[in-house]
């Protein structure tokens, strides 16, 4: 089973060492999967959700599985077409990354497109009643692997409803069919916890069958810039580590504001990062200056961050960034060395 793999991973090593830092979201993951619980990550935007949970898929095994759209396993296929095969079908060696299957979140998914639906064809042929003419979803093809669903909470209630059986039983019931497929995988899931526009609340019943484990932003701005240096794009341009760090820490003040909802992700500080490279490369300098960064804050912040309603209303976003910077040269002189800085 899966889980002894875990087991034997998580006592010789830290196998999430694509993530930077995030210790106790590490920690409550590898209890979780030792246990085989349904995981949400919640967390801000640009943290890592993502990238954790394919570092979990990377863990999984390699398995033998037969050439079909369910992942049978050949000793125990769940498939009809497996099942009622004259002869043994052809099997494939499958990785731990390609059973790793995305979904996105969105207000205009349906229950078909996780479970699958009826194809016309195979209707035509095998009659529309028959289990032969379902064509499997993406649950059915993370069958023994991770079925990833990013943005939970952008997914209508009705989803929810048709995943309950799945997330409770191992099991899906195919519309008016008489038939159970079993789905053994790894649900996790992300979702972010502000409050926005376009998100589902998430019932109860729904919420009970998993497990929460929460991110945060970088919990150092060392972290952070050594996130920022390891992911972000490079010109043949030097950024010097002071700048940066300074720069780091204007975002993570905003983050800290009262008067700021939606914070600056990460996202941001890369975008600062690399923005700050194209600016003296095409000023044809070598190495990054201060007012190289201060160009690029009002098309790379402003648009990442949202104003409380008490504040939103006093000035925009982009005169909040520029009043904010201002008084961060007053309190940072020291910006201002590497070259400049106005805004």
């Amino acid at each position: 089973m899966v889980q002894h793999e875990f087991a034997r991973l998580f006592r010789e090593k830290d196998p999430f060492n694509d993530i930077l830092g995030q210790d106790i979201a590490k920690q409550q993951l590898k209890s979780a999967l030792l246990m085989d619980r349904h995981v949400i990550i919640v967390g801000p935007p640009g943290i890592g959700k993502t990238t954790l949970a394919k570092n979990v898929a990377t863990l999984l095994p390699d398995i033998e599985v037969n050439s079909c759209e369910f992942n049978c396993d050949p000793k125990h296929p769940l498939c009809p077409q497996c099942k009622s095969a004259m002869k043994p079908p052809r099997t494939k060696k499958v990785t731990g990354d390609e059973r790793f299957i995305r979904v996105q979140g969105s207000p205009d998914l349906t229950a078909e497109d996780i479970l699958g639906d009826i194809d016309p064809v195979k209707a035509l042929k095998f009659g529309p009643s028959s289990i032969e003419a379902f064509t499997p979803g993406k649950l059915f093809k993370a069958n023994n692997g991770i079925l990833f669903f990013d943005e939970l909470n952008r997914a209508p209630e009705k989803l929810q409803n048709a995943l309950l059986q799945v997330l409770e039983e191992g099991k899906a019931t195919i519309g008016s069919y008489a038939i159970d497929l079993p789905a053994n995988f790894i649900f996790i899931g992300t979702m972010n916890p502000e409050e926005t526009a376009a998100t589902e609340k998430l019932s109860d019943v729904f919420l009970d069958r998993f497990d929460i484990i929460h991110m945060t932003y970088p919990e150092s701005e060392m972290i952070e810039q050594t996130i920022t240096a390891k992911k972000g794009k490079k010109l043949d341009v030097m950024f010097p580590v002071p700048l940066l760090m300074s720069a780091l820490l204007f975002i993570r003040q905003l983050r800290l504001h009262k008067d700021v909802q939606k914070k600056p992700s990460v996202r941001a500080s890369i975008g600062i990062y690399e923005r700050g490279q194209a600016n003296a490369f095409l000023a044809k300098r070598k190495t990054v200056t201060s007012q190289d960064v201060a160009d690029a804050l009002i098309s790379v912040i402003s648009h990442r961050i949202e104003l409380k309603p008490s504040a939103k209303y006093l000035q925009t976003t982009e005169e909040f960034v520029k009043d904010q910077f201002k008084q961060f040269l007053r309190d940072h002189p020291e910006f201002e060395e590497h070259g400049g800085g106005g805004l």
